[in-house]
């Protein structure tokens, strides 16, 4: 294509991008928040254009969602990891993308596509990609936590454009759903169903749907938290909420849950083995404990599940504890035949299941109130400080922001 083609396209339509084999210019430029570094904040950049490789695609962010776990991690960074693009979870539209780039329904993508992206990009080629461990991909990046470079510089979901890899789940979504809904959902939604899965393997269930008739103790009443206990909630499950904080233990009765419980209380109606024993008399039903805040409440659960259940530790909290134990004993583990796994990210299809259960579930249960607000692209730095301020969910907006 001429300069002159791509001048007069350009005149014409002054947001659609010109191609030039698998450059994509735009004009006006893409936008990213760079995060330097602690007490440096953000800086701006302008991108005029990527380079799409085979199988890579563009993304016009619609709405970012943004926790506070991803804050707290911007302050721990080494100067290894700055400059940042931070973001891992959105929802946006397809602005171009390679002939080979594929959704996970095998469709090809094209411009004007409403799409969701798990967090990872996997190479699919390495031991763990093979195992179905494209989370643990050896040579695998997640979006929101490279190091910004020349050829990567849309890594983040904080901007107004995302460039997709090769190598990352996309999952078509339909106009209809809230984005509210959509933005958490690689970084929310999809982890709680991770977490459900790999509880209901360990169990030798069939899936999330065979829950019906268990007792499933969440501990932390984060978004996770509170979309894993209406996901439990669906398949049957009765589920306790145990969290410190009195509002976030009565928010997650909006969510499905039958009974609450203080980690902390000595006495009153909080003690968690009196709610334990209101739910479960006999014990023998508690089978599934996930824990959404860390080893500490993952050490609390291993003690109260029944012979031959599951404790789940996921997410970001348990990456942040560091060197921190589980603390189970070896009885817990041959005589009462207790499991202990971890989950941090999402695998593809567990993604794809998001979509599908977020897409029908909002309307039951309010799946909207988790991105407790939304702030322009250009007011990052109180967006984010705001999130770490009230440990909410906060909306980041794109281009449409």
């Amino acid at each position: 294509m001429s300069r002159a083609t791509q001048a007069r396209r350009l005149r014409a339509d002054p947001m659609r991008p010109v191609l030039d084999g698998h450059d994509v210019c735009l004009d006006p430029p893409a936008t990213a928040q760079v995060w330097l570094g602690t007490g440096l904040g953000f800086s701006e950049i302008a991108v005029p254009g990527v380079r799409l490789a085979r199988g890579d695609a563009l993304i016009a962010v619609e709405l970012a969602a943004v926790g506070p776990n991803e804050v707290h991690s911007l302050t721990g960074r080494g100067a290894a990891s700055l400059p940042v693009v931070p973001g891992g979870s959105a929802v946006g539209r397809v602005v171009e993308a390679d002939e080979h780039a594929r959704a996970h329904d095998g469709r090809r993508l094209r411009p004007g596509m409403r799409v969701v992206w798990s967090r990872t990009v996997a190479c699919g080629r390495c031991v763990p990609c093979h195992r179905g461990l494209a989370s643990a991909c050896v040579s695998g990046e997640r979006y929101g936590e490279e190091r910004t470079r020349r050829s990567w510089q849309l890594s983040g979901t904080v901007a107004s454009h995302v460039h997709l890899r090769r190598g990352t789940t996309v999952v078509v979504v339909t106009d209809d759903v809230p984005a509210a809904v959509l933005a958490p959902v690689a970084g929310v939604t999809a982890t709680a169903a991770e977490v459900l899965h790999r509880a209901s393997s360990v169990l030798g269930l069939s899936g999330v749907p065979s829950l019906a008739g268990q007792v499933v103790v969440v501990s932390g009443a984060g978004a996770v938290g509170l979309v894993a206990t209406a996901v439990a909630t669906d398949a049957g499950a009765r589920v306790v909420v145990v969290d410190p904080e009195e509002a976030r233990r009565e928010r997650s009765r909006a969510f499905g849950a039958v009974a609450v419980a203080d980690p902390a209380a000595s006495t009153g109606p909080h003690v968690l083995s009196r709610v334990l024993a209101t739910v479960d008399r006999s014990g023998r039903h508690r089978t599934v404990g996930l824990a959404f805040d860390g080893v500490a409440g993952a050490s609390t659960l291993v003690g109260r599940m029944a012979v031959g259940g599951v404790v789940v530790l996921a997410g970001a909290a348990a990456v942040a504890a560091g060197g921190r134990e589980v603390g189970v004993s070896g009885a817990q583990l041959v005589e009462e035949l207790v499991t202990v796994v971890g989950v941090r990210d999402a695998e593809p299809a567990r993604l794809d299941a998001a979509v599908a259960w977020a897409s029908e579930a909002w309307r039951r249960w309010p799946l909207e109130s988790l991105v407790g607000r939304t702030i322009p692209l250009a007011e990052v730095g109180e967006a984010l400080a705001a999130a770490g301020a009230d440990d909410g969910v906060v909306g980041v907006g794109g281009v449409s922001g």
